[in-house]
C-alpha cells in the first residue's frame, strides 16, 4: 500500500538527522530549488544522506578486520533536456547548499527548456512500508557480533574434518534520505540493511576447493538465528566438498539447465540492464523500440519488484522521491516495458518506474534494477534434470559479465554438474555459460515451478555506481547455450 503517513514519520527521522544538526529548514531547501530554478531547467532535485556503516571479518578463529564509519553530505542536481549538471558537498549547511545550486543552475544558461515554478507549500511524498526503522548496528553489541562469526566458524569445522580454513564476515548499515524535487515534492527513507557472508576452503589429497554461502536484507541482526547459520554452513561445506570431487568441465554448444534462485543473476546480467530506460533511449540496447514485440518464449514473465517486504533490493521511495512499483517488463515472452527514472521517463514520454537509484549523495541517479525475476512455470525441475539428454546443470554462479548493445554474457558456474540420459552424473568445474541474452530467452523450453529469490547478497555495478539488488528465477531450461569448459 502506498500512502502519506509513513513518509511523515520518516520525514522526522531524516530533519532531525539531516536538517535541525545543521541548522537547515525546509524554506532553506526551497531557497536552493528557486535559486536553481531562475534559469531554465526541467527538472532539479536535493538529496540529503547520512550513512553508518559497520563490518567485522573473521578469519582463523581471529578478527581479521573490525570497520566503523559514519558518511553525510547533499547531492545538488538539475536537468535541462538530456543535460545534467552535478554537484555534492560534504559539508552539509546553507552556504554550501547555496554555493552548489549556483553551480548547477549554470547548465541551463542559455537552455531552451521550460523554466520550473518551485510551490510555495512543499508536497509531502506517497510511500511504502517495506521495513522497520530500526538500526541494525545497534540490534547487536560488537562482542555479540564477533560471537556470532565465531559460531559460523565453529559451525563450519565441525561439520567436515576436511574444512581447512573458515572466513565469515559481518555488515550493516543504517541509511537515512531527504529528497526535495522542484516540483514540490518531499520524500524519505530509512534504511536498514545487514549482511552475513561465509567462505569455507575444504582440502583432499593435496586439493583445495572453495565454497561460500551467505544473506540478509532490510532487518536487523536477529534475523541471523541459529537455524539460519546452519543453513549457510550447510550450503558452503556442500558446495567446497562437491567441488573436491569435481571434474573437467566439457565443451561446446548443450542444453544448460539453470538452478532457482541465486542463477537468476544471470537474467539480471543478461537481460535486465538490457531493459533499463537510459540504453533504450539511447538506442544503444538490444531491446530498443521492441516494446510489443515476442523477445522470449512462451511463458516467461520478467518483473522487476522493488515492493516485496524486507529485500535487499526493495526500497519503500526510490532516490527520487518515486514509489517502488512492481514492473512488469516481459510478459509470457512479449516486451512490456522499460525501467525508468525520472529523466529517462520525460523524454521517453512515459511514467517513471520507481527505479531512479545512486549509490550515494556524490552519484547522479539513474535507471537501476531492484529485485529482477522470472516468474516459476509448471515444470517439476526433477522432471527438467530428467529432459537432459547431454549437458549442464548450474546451481550456482560467481561472476560474469554483459555487452549491452549485442546481448552477449559470459558467466562462471561455480558449482555444476554433468547430465547423461536424465541422470546427474558428476560435479564439473570451470564451466563458462556463453550467450546472447534475447536469444537465450527465445530459447527456453521448460520452465520450473520451484521459482525462489536468492539469500539477500546481491550487488550490482553500472557506471562506476553499486546498489544492493535482489534476484531469482526457477529451474530453467535453456537449449543450445555455448559452454566454455577445460576438458
Amino acid at each position: 500500500m502506498i500512502a502519506v503517513e509513513p513518509t511523515l514519520a520518516r520525514l522526522a527521522t531524516a530533519r532531525a538527522a539531516l536538517l535541525e544538526p545543521f541548522g537547515l529548514t525546509e524554506s532553506a531547501l526551497a531557497q536552493a530549488l528557486r535559486l536553481i530554478t531562475e534559469h531554465r531547467v526541467d527538472d532539479a532535485d536535493l538529496y540529503f544522506q547520512t550513512t553508518r556503516a559497520e563490518g567485522w571479518s573473521l578469519e582463523e578463529g581471529i578478527v581479521k578486520s573490525g570497520s566503523f564509519s559514519i558518511d553525510q553530505g547533499v547531492g545538488v542536481r538539475a536537468v535541462a533536456g538530456e543535460k545534467t549538471a552535478f554537484a555534492y558537498s560534504d559539508d552539509i549547511s546553507e552556504a554550501a547548499l547555496l554555493d552548489a545550486a549556483r553551480t548547477v543552475r549554470t547548465i541551463a544558461a542559455a537552455g531552451q527548456s521550460r523554466r520550473v515554478k518551485v510551490p510555495v507549500e512543499p508536497r509531502v511524498a506517497a510511500s511504502r512500508e517495506l521495513y522497520g526503522l530500526a538500526d541494525p548496528i545497534l540490534s547487536l553489541d560488537s562482542v555479540s557480533k564477533v560471537a556470532l562469526l565465531e559460531r559460523v566458524e565453529r559451525l563450519a569445522r565441525a561439520k567436515d574434518p576436511r574444512i581447512v580454513q573458515v572466513m565469515a564476515g559481518l555488515a550493516a548499515e543504517h541509511e537515512v534520505v531527504l529528497i526535495a524535487r522542484a516540483d514540490g515534492t518531499l520524500a524519505a527513507d530509512v534504511r536498514p540493511l545487514v549482511r552475513l557472508s561465509l567462505t569455507v576452503i575444504a582440502e583432499s589429497n593435496g586439493r583445495r576447493e572453495m565454497g561460500s554461502s551467505g544473506g540478509g536484507g532490510r532487518f536487523g541482526l536477529a534475523y541471523f538465528t541459529e537455524v539460519m547459520l546452519a543453513s549457510y554452513v550447510d550450503e558452503a561445506v556442500k558446495a567446497a566438498l562437491t567441488n573436491l570431487e569435481s571434474r573437467p568441465a566439457p565443451a561446446g554448444e548443450m542444453v544448460v539447465v539453470l538452478g532457482p534462485g541465486w542463477p537468476g543473476v544471470l537474467l539480471h546480467e543478461a537481460v535486465g540492464h538490457g531493459l533499463e530506460g537510459d540504453f533504450n533511449r539511447k538506442g544503444s540496447s538490444t531491446f530498443s523500440g521492441r516494446i510489443g514485440q515476442r523477445v522470449a518464449a512462451k511463458g516467461v514473465t520478467v518483473l522487476d519488484d522493488g515492493t516485496i517486504p524486507d529485500r535487499r533490493g526493495s526500497l519503500n521511495v526510490d532516490d527520487e522521491g518515486a514509489a517502488s512499483q512492481r514492473n512488469v517488463l516481459i510478459e509470457d515472452g512479449i516486451l512490456k516495458g522499460y525501467i525508468q527514472d525520472a529523466m529517462n521517463a520525460r523524454l521517453m514520454k512515459t511514467a517513471p518506474t520507481g527505479n531512479g537509484r545512486r549509490e550515494s549523495y556524490a552519484h547522479i541517479p539513474m535507471p537501476r534494477m531492484t529485485n529482477t525475476y522470472m516468474l516459476g512455470g509448471k515444470d517439476d525441475p526433477k522432471e527438467i534434470i530428467a529432459s537432459i539428454d547431454r549437458g549442464l546443470y548450474a546451481t550456482n554462479f560467481g561472476g560474469g559479465q554483459v555487452d549491452i548493445t549485442s546481448g552477449k554474457f559470459v558467466f562462471s558456474a561455480s558449482q555444476a554438474f554433468w547430465v547423461e540420459k536424465g541422470k546427474i552424473q558428476y560435479p564439473v568445474k570451470g564451466a563458462t555459460i556463453i550467450g546472447n541474452g534475447p536469444d537465450a530467452l527465445t530459447r527456453v523450453s521448460m520452465i520450473g515451478n520451484d521459482m525462489a529469490l536468492d539469500s539477500g547478497v546481491g550487488v550490482c555495478g553500472k557506471e562506476g555506481q553499486s546498489v544492493p539488488v535482489g534476484v531469482g528465477q526457477p529451474t530453467l531450461r535453456i537449449d543450445g547455450l555455448t559452454v566454455g569448459g577445460t576438458a
